[in-house]
C-alpha cells in the first residue's frame, strides 16, 4: 500500500525512518567512492549511482528524506574521501537535489506509474539544466581554482573526445549536460527499480 505524503511528513523523523535514511546515505557514499569514467565523455567526468538510494528513500519516504540522503552521503564522502576540497561533493549535493525534489514532489501528488514517469522525465531536465549552469557559473572554476588547473585544461580534455568543445560554453552543451541526462536516466531506472524489489522491507518495516 503506498503512503500518502500526510503519512511521509509525519512519520521522517521516526526512529526506523532515519535508521532507514542513515542506511541509504551510507550506502550513497559507498558508491560514490565507485565512480568510473565513461569513453564517450572527458575523463574528470566520472559516472556513479550514489543518487539511487536517495531516489529510494524519495520513493518510500518523501522529497524530505532524499535530500537528508543527499545532504548525509556527501557529509560521509567528505569525511572518507576528500581530494576536491569540498567541490564535488558540494556540487553531488546541489545536482543530486536538482533531481530529487521535482520527483518527490510530483510522485507525493500522483503515487502511480504516470506519477513515477513524469517526475523521473522532469527531474532529468531539471538535473540536466542545473548541472550546466551551476558548471558554468560556479563549479568549473571552482575545480579550476582548488586544483590549479586552468579552465582551458578542461576544455582540452573534453576536446580530445568531443571536437565540438573550443571553450568553457561548448563543454558545457557538449560535455557536462549529455553527462548528466545520461546519469539521471541511469539513477531513474536504477533507482525505481531497487525501490520495487525493496517494498516489502518498507511494508514488513513500518515508518
Amino acid at each position: 500500500m503506498i503512503q500518502n505524503s500526510s503519512n511521509l511528513k509525519k512519520n521522517i523523523f521516526d526512529t526506523s525512518s532515519m535508521v532507514k535514511i542513515g542506511m541509504l546515505s551510507g550506502l550513497g557514499m559507498a558508491l560514490m567512492l565507485l565512480d568510473f569514467p565513461l569513453p564517450i565523455f572527458p575523463s574528470f567526468l566520472k559516472l556513479d549511482l550514489s543518487d539511487a538510494p536517495a531516489v529510494i528513500g524519495t520513493f518510500a519516504m518523501g522529497p524530505v528524506a532524499g535530500v537528508f540522503i543527499e545532504l548525509l552521503k556527501n557529509l560521509l564522502k567528505i569525511v572518507v574521501k576528500n581530494n576536491t576540497g569540498g567541490v564535488g561533493e558540494l556540487a553531488n549535493f546541489l545536482v543530486g537535489i536538482a533531481y530529487i525534489l521535482p520527483l518527490g514532489l510530483i510522485y507525493q501528488k500522483y503515487q502511480n506509474k504516470k506519477g513515477v514517469f513524469i517526475g523521473c522525465l522532469i527531474s532529468m531536465f531539471s538535473m540536466t539544466l542545473i548541472a550546466g549552469l551551476l558548471n558554468y557559473f560556479i563549479f568549473i572554476p571552482a575545480y579550476s581554482w582548488v586544483l590549479g588547473y586552468p579552465i582551458d585544461a578542461f576544455v582540452g580534455m573534453a576536446a580530445k573526445i568531443n571536437s565540438s568543445v573550443v571553450d568553457l560554453r561548448t563543454l558545457i552543451i557538449f560535455a557536462i549536460m549529455p553527462f548528466n541526462l545520461l546519469k539521471s536516466l541511469l539513477v531513474s531506472v536504477v533507482g525505481f527499480g531497487l525501490y520495487k524489489a525493496l517494498q516489502p522491507l518498507w511494508k514488513i518495516v513500518k515508518l
